[in-house]
């Protein structure tokens, strides 16, 4: 089976390509697709100095392409760094902007080409994120955030720190379980979610003993793509509980993306088996069947066992950690369990839990 390809979403994403080493002809072809012609590359500070960042500005320039470098937008996108880059848009007359950087998303309506290097699959949402004066976390949504392409190429990944690299695994692992009772998800799409599971569970352990092994990172690329796949929205939202519970987390509290769904995926699917729906429980439980994991023997058990399994893959990478760490006050609890499930019972004794 071929390791490289393409697809096209007729609506947003014109072009994902992925496979390890696609970059050199993929870029040019997307950059063809587009009709565009000058790039500014929006990167983390760390990112830009990379074998990865090399090579893109590389073929850049082969095609005189390369039209700056914007290095200032930090971890939850502070609103200073984006007013920033939108200067250095205009005064590059840059037509288009690549993202090769942790979490995708632009504030204009130019086309954007997203390289993703960690495994947060945020470039196939039509929602961002930033964060205002006031230290909060403000979401934003509209069609054209979508970039217009994606470039999966395995090998540019090789660099991103493992703990990184692993915990946004986790993330999309997030997306996969809350996408299974997140309203407005199809039958296929949901069928996509269980299949990025199962190869989550298999491919983070292997990619973390070997941060090298190229296939594993492919796969799992594969399957953060499976558990966000691009559908026509008019609205972004949170896609549940443990998302919108990071959401209120990661900003206010210093907390990395990745490991707001390290802290609250496996709690939230033990919640949901006390609070979900009969349909959402079933659909929770029945990804034992796609972990190749035995029944309990009922639906309750079933959903938390798959939290016990959350919670221990959390652990076997290294990746356990509680709210007291990151000195999340207690006192706390009840303004964020209302920010982020407003009328919700038992938010604020899920919260004690992670604590």
């Amino acid at each position: 089976m071929a390791l490289q390809g393409s697809y096209g979403w007729i609506d947003t994403v014109k072009s994902i390509a992925y496979g390890p080493g696609v970059l050199k002809t993929a870029l040019p072809q997307q950059m063809q697709l587009l009709g565009v012609r000058k790039a500014l590359v929006i990167s983390g500070r760390s990112v830009s100095k990379t074998d990865a960042y090399r090579k893109l500005e590389a073929i850049l320039n082969e095609h005189g392409a390369f039209g700056g470098i914007f290095t200032e937008i930090g971890e939850h996108s502070p609103v200073a760094g984006i007013n920033a880059s939108v200067k250095l848009l205009e005064e590059t007359g840059a037509d288009f902007v690549i993202s090769l950087m942790e979490k995708t998303g632009a504030a204009s309506p130019i086309p954007q080409i997203a390289i993703p290097t960690t495994l947060s699959a945020a470039e196939y949402q039509i929602g961002a994120g930033y964060t205002n004066e006031e230290g909060v976390k403000v979401a934003v949504s509209h069609p054209e955030l979508v970039p217009a392409g994606i470039i999966l190429d395995a090998e540019l990944t090789l660099e991103t720190p493992t703990r990184l690299w692993v915990s946004t695994g986790i993330r999309a692992v997030d997306h996969c379980v809350e996408n299974l009772y997140r309203e407005g998800v199809s039958p296929p799409a949901k069928i996509l979610c269980y299949a990025g599971l199962a190869d989550f569970f298999k491919y983070l352990p292997i990619s973390q003993a070997d941060p090298t092994n190229l296939e594993a990172r492919h796969k799992l690329q594969l399957a953060s793509w499976m558990s966000l796949w691009p559908a026509k929205r008019d609205k972004y939202s949170a896609l549940g509980l443990s998302h919108s519970l990071g959401h209120k987390l990661g900003a206010a509290y210093s907390i990395p993306h990745g490991i707001t769904s390290c802290l609250t995926l496996g709690p939230v699917v033990a919640f949901k088996a006390r609070h979900a729906s009969a349909e959402d429980k079933e659909a929770l439980a029945r990804c034992l069947f796609y972990l190749g994991e035995p029944s309990t023997g009922s639906v309750d058990g079933d959903v938390l066992k798959l939290s016990a399994l959350i919670n221990g893959l959390v652990e076997k990478l290294g990746l356990k950690s509680t709210l007291s760490q990151y000195k999340v006050p207690k006192e706390d609890f009840a303004k964020i369990a209302e920010l982020a499930a407003p009328g919700q019972q038992g938010v604020v004794e899920l919260l004690e839990g992670m604590y």
